[in-house]
């Protein structure tokens, strides 16, 4: 993909509204519970995975 040029009088910056308190805390809340439960299955499937290799002969 190339590099898009910005055309003379026009600015491609984009400015989003402050975030509300409530909005804020929500993310927050969000991200929170999404890390620790990303974490329990990654701990879950450490734990359950591990089988001992059979030896060739």
């Amino acid at each position: 993909m190339g590099h898009i040029k910005e055309p003379k009088g026009v600015d491609f910056v984009i400015a989003s509204d402050p975030l509300t308190e409530k909005a804020r805390k929500e993310i927050s809340e969000f991200i929170r519970n999404y890390t620790t439960d990303v974490q329990k299955k990654k701990n879950k499937s450490t734990t359950t995975s591990k089988r001992p290799k059979l030896a060739h002969t």
